[in-house]
């Protein structure tokens, strides 16, 4: 009798255990060693992007790569932290062919507070803008072709809301496999703290999401990516951890093992790469900021690029070579990183 018990037990816990995993994907919480102590097999290819000459970086919240997996797309906010308000004369769209020359750039007077990049399998730019200024601008989702035509406007231009044609402070745009566009709408505070999904045509189709922390709570849906299986994944990023949902909204499983995410890559092959820019000793404790690279099979961190400067490192992209470029808003830069 108790032999039978004894198994009865054991197969109530693995069942549990099993319970607590996500399709293809482990419930990770923060490592118990040193989350900071993966290897770094890279080194910064300092110059590397060639601005127009005069031209100075603003900060560079989002990167993403063309469709021809060589070139790079950046938004940034025309030589400011904050604000692309003050200006009609630069243009913060820019895109870089592999060696680093600004082949393509516009947009110039279109934005308040460029934030999210997305470029689609046709090679369209999707970008946010994350506020209004009292100047009609802002809180709205942009379609660009590659050549600087605008396509389709998302949201209300200047009206912050929280409905089916509102946004307030969207922070990122990603389009699925069959078209349909997932937005993260919110960037802290008291902006929206939510997910919203539309076909692909724009028609609304399902909103999810309240400020908060429990499952599929959002404080700072900061930045989206996709794997291969398509599990939607959104750096949580005022929780200090990623959530991974199905493209309903049902969520899997939170993952805390990659720091305090503000923008999320996946490749191909289903590496992830995380952008951390919030973690200290006073912040997610004890995790420090930089880009932690591994993958979504296992959500194993292998590698870590460590960056020591306070506040910065939000965007993240990876070629078809393996080169990470990340974006820089406090230090108003972008850099790229290549295999040592």
């Amino acid at each position: 009798m108790r032999k039978w018990m004894t198994i009865l037990a054991l197969s109530a816990a693995m069942t549990a255990a099993f319970t607590m995993v996500g399709h293809h994907g482990f419930a990770q919480s923060a490592p118990a060693g040193d989350p900071n102590a993966a290897p770094n097999p890279y080194r910064e290819d300092a110059g590397w992007a060639k601005l127009m000459k005069g031209r100075k970086w603003g900060a560079v919240s989002a990167v993403d790569i063309d469709r021809d997996g060589r070139s790079v797309w950046v938004f940034d906010r025309c030589e400011t932290a904050d604000d692309c308000s003050w200006t009609a004369n630069l243009n913060p769209i820019q895109k870089f062919d592999a060696t680093g020359k600004l082949v393509a750039s516009f947009g110039r007077g279109m934005f308040n507070y460029p934030h999210g990049i997305y470029v689609d399998a046709q090679n369209n730019l999707w970008v946010s803008d994350g506020r209004a200024k009292n100047n009609g601008k802002g809180h709205t989702v942009m379609k660009f072709s590659p050549d600087g035509r605008l396509l389709l406007t998302m949201g209300t231009p200047g009206v912050p809301g929280n409905d089916a044609t509102h946004f307030n402070a969207p922070s990122d745009i990603l389009l699925a496999p069959d078209g349909s566009i997932f937005i993260a709408d919110g960037h802290g505070g008291e902006t929206n703290a939510r997910m919203v999904k539309f076909d692909k045509d724009g028609k609304f189709l399902k909103s999810w999401g309240k400020k908060g922390t429990g499952p599929g709570d959002f404080d700072a849906p900061h930045g989206l990516a996709m794997d291969s299986t398509g599990r939607l994944f959104v750096a949580d990023r005022g929780n200090s951890r990623i959530q991974i949902f199905d493209q309903e909204g049902k969520f899997l499983v939170e993952w805390r093992q990659f720091g305090r995410p503000s923008g999320i890559h996946i490749t191909k092959d289903d590496i992830i790469y995380v952008a951390d820019s919030n973690s200290s000793e006073k912040i997610n404790p004890p995790f420090k900021q930089g880009i932690r690279v591994g993958s979504v099979k296992d959500g194993k961190v292998t590698a870590y690029i460590p960056w020591a400067e306070t506040n910065t490192l939000e965007g993240v992209a990876v070629d078809a070579a393996g080169n990470v470029y990340g974006g820089f808003t406090n230090t108003l830069n972008f850099r790229r990183f290549v295999k040592k």
